[in-house]
């Protein structure tokens, strides 16, 4: 996975929590994490074979582990139950919205 690939899934994370207002020191910390991946000259892959990736500034305990399950397994379990929310949420706003409206008696 490129950096570019990775950068992309944890601006989307940080988008999400964003929407769903959780903490802002953790959307932060992802926020940081894109900057950092973007600017970043080697693949993070790289890094992370080798087990660098905690020796970089700015790269802490959960993104690292983050980081490594995204590029050794393509996937990232925290980001797949975060798209499932947002689904489970818009399926559940669809059913409200074509509910008919409920009637007040007098």
């Amino acid at each position: 996975m490129t950096n570019a690939e990775i950068a992309k899934v944890f601006q989307d994370i940080a988008d999400r929590l964003a929407r769903n207002k959780e903490n802002i020191f953790k959307i932060r910390a992802y926020q940081k994490a894109v900057r950092f991946i973007t600017e970043f000259p080697e693949p993070l892959e790289r890094l992370v074979a080798e087990g660098r990736l905690k020796e970089i500034d700015g790269v802490g305990e959960a993104i690292a582990k983050k980081i490594t399950e995204l590029t050794t397994t393509g996937k990232l379990a925290f980001y797949e139950r975060l798209k499932a929310e947002v689904k489970a949420d818009s399926k559940n706003e669809a059913q409200n919205t074509n509910s008919p409206p409920l009637v007040k008696g007098d």
